[in-house]
């Protein structure tokens, strides 16, 4: 994947030196000069990381980064100022903007280069997390399963899964959708960090998918307290009629409205034994026909399957 890095650099200096920097990277980043006057139209874009040459912009550089930040689609872009202005109080004021580096000139290239390198390295690796929830994704779920079979551990691993949310995106929307997917991460998050003595894993798979991986096989007070804390506060995410009948209605495709019940949750509880299960492959697999017996039951519920030789 290509990263743009947006230069603010009114003479081209530095975009010069940075493209000198990189050229055997330039595959990989690309560099764009941006001018001040420009900045609302670049920031469409999202680049990966802004670079602002405080001695070239003609704009005032706090309120310059100010506006940048105020840019919901580029909250978290990383921001380099480079600036010859040494004054201490100047400084601390562009850092309040949330600005991440402040290097002062005269630049010493290779620590640009990997500034800019290793910036950019965390924010891919941050993209491995949710943007919604802040769970690991699935690399890191993934890991956490091979390391836990690696050492020959015992645990259990849960698989949760909302019934009907596609028809409750259909009737309220996604960003009503987003804020029960939030809702469903806080309750498994605050129930599996509850356990004591437990080394625990929260991950968010994506969409309406989560997975929790616990060290011990206290799992039927877990499942049972989840699912009595989303049952009992979810129905505050519908409306009151739809609550009063139990169910929403969605128009299908050919026109015919079909009642679909409200959102529930599903768990699929898998005992692990590494005798028993070799790999992450094997596992998925098993937790696939698991997660169907559980979402053949109506309302919330969670089965568990205690797989042995």
């Amino acid at each position: 994947m290509v990263q743009d890095v947006y230069i603010i650099d009114n003479n081209n200096e530095l975009i010069e030196k940075l493209r000198e920097s990189f050229k055997r990277e330039l595959d990989e980043y690309k560099f764009k000069s941006v001018k001040t006057s420009e900045i609302e139209l670049a920031l469409r874009n999202i680049p990966a990381l802004i670079i602002i040459d405080e001695d070239t912009a003609d704009a005032n550089i706090v309120e310059f980064c100010k506006s940048i930040r105020s840019n919901e689609d580029n909250s978290i872009t990383p921001i380099i100022v480079v600036s010859s202005n040494r004054d201490k109080e100047h400084v601390i004021d562009v850092l309040k903007t949330d600005v991440e580096y402040y290097i002062k000139k005269p630049i010493n290239e290779e620590y640009l280069y990997y500034t800019i390198k290793n910036i950019v390295g965390l924010l891919t690796k941050n993209r491995r997390v949710s943007p919604l929830t802040g769970l690991p994704g699935n690399v890191q779920i993934q890991a956490e399963m091979k390391k836990r079979l690696l050492n020959k551990e015992t645990f259990a691993i849960l698989y949760f899964d909302l019934d009907n949310f596609k028809a409750y995106n259909d009737v309220y929307g996604f960003a009503n959708g987003d804020e029960i997917i939030k809702f469903t991460a806080r309750t498994i998050t605050k129930h599996i960090h509850q356990i004591q003595n437990s080394e625990n894993f929260v991950g968010h798979v994506g969409g309406d998918d989560f997975v929790a991986i616990i060290s011990q096989a206290d799992y039927d007070s877990v499942c049972q307290n989840i699912i009595a804390e989303f049952d009992k506060f979810s129905p505050g995410f519908y409306n009151d009629v739809d609550v009063e009948r139990g169910y929403v209605e969605v128009a299908n495709r050919r026109g015919i409205i079909e009642q679909f019940p409200l959102t529930s949750i599903s768990i699929a509880v898998l005992e692990i034994d590494s005798k028993i299960y070799k790999n992450t492959l094997e596992i998925g697999e098993i937790a696939g026909q698991v997660k169907h017996k559980a979402k053949a039951v109506l309302g919330s519920t969670y089965v568990v399957n205690k797989r042995r030789f």
